[in-house]
């Protein structure tokens, strides 16, 4: 099976954003206070507390606009808060949920088309790898099965 690598978002783009830096639409992040109840950073890969600041901004998870380069509303702590480390496991904060959206992403950073899927959080790591296992696929992302947001990447380890 292809081993994987769950990776959270860069910590340069956390601090951009922690920084009053503006969004994938220009516009500065958005601050709210978490209610403890599915709050999920994308940076440290944990949910915000009950009571903690976070921002809600537009992340564009890609190097470049492109058709494919979705943008959408993601959270993030309001303050730094330390980077998940890669692992090859599904990270807790992904196990607790019920299920997400993956898809494979070409080197081009073009979605591959017939690697969409919701897949049940105990599935993931199978469904990942058997995506990554596609030698037109550079790499997988993960969404809410819910809302589309986007919530980590998965490369293959080396």
């Amino acid at each position: 099976m292809t081993q994987l690598l769950f990776k959270s978002m860069p910590t340069s783009e956390a601090r951009h954003f922690q920084s009053d830096g503006t969004d994938a639409n220009g516009q500065s992040p958005e601050r709210a206070v978490s209610d403890g109840d599915g709050v999920p950073c994308r940076h440290c890969l944990e949910d915000v507390g009950q009571g903690e600041d976070y921002l809600v901004l537009a992340y564009r998870p890609f190097p470049s606009r492109q058709p494919y380069a979705e943008t959408g509303p993601i959270f993030l702590h309001a303050g730094p808060c330390e980077r998940a480390a890669d692992t090859p496991h599904i990270p807790p904060m992904l196990a607790k949920r019920k299920a997400h959206l993956i898809k494979g992403y070409g080197t081009n950073d073009r979605i591959v088309y017939g690697t969409g899927q919701v897949v049940p959080s105990d599935e993931l790591e199978t469904a990942a790898a058997e995506i990554l296992a596609r030698p037109d696929v550079a790499y997988v992302h993960v969404r809410s099965a819910v809302n589309n947001c986007y919530t980590c990447r998965i490369d293959r380890a080396t």
